[in-house]
């Protein structure tokens, strides 16, 4: 059997307002957690449980969600930031059509 290969490159990833979106996605888990607790009886009778606690480990889990992403865009935008303190640095050095180095 032939191993399977792309026919075409995989497209960019989407970049957006990722951490607003991880923080909005995390304040409605919390605020479906905390709508379901005055209901906790309700879901005891039925056996229904797991709903106020899949409502409350997502809020957890958006909380470590919003670390990561926050820490992403910060290493993102160190490595911009890198990026074109290098590029700047090597325009300055790069000689000039007199042979000196380029002023600025």
């Amino acid at each position: 059997m032939a191993k399977w290969t792309a026919k075409h490159e995989a497209p960019e990833p989407l970049e957006g307002p990722v951490v607003a979106t991880v923080t909005g996605g995390t304040i409605i888990w919390f605020a479906l957690f905390l709508v379901q607790l005055p209901f906790y009886g309700w879901f005891s009778d039925r056996g229904q449980l797991w709903w106020v606690w899949t409502c409350a480990a997502g809020g957890v889990l958006g909380l470590i969600g919003v670390w990561y992403v926050r820490g992403r865009e910060a290493a993102l935008k160190r490595h911009a930031e890198a990026a074109e303190a290098a590029a700047r640095t090597e325009r300055a050095e790069r000689p000039g059509p007199d042979g000196n180095p380029q002023a600025g």
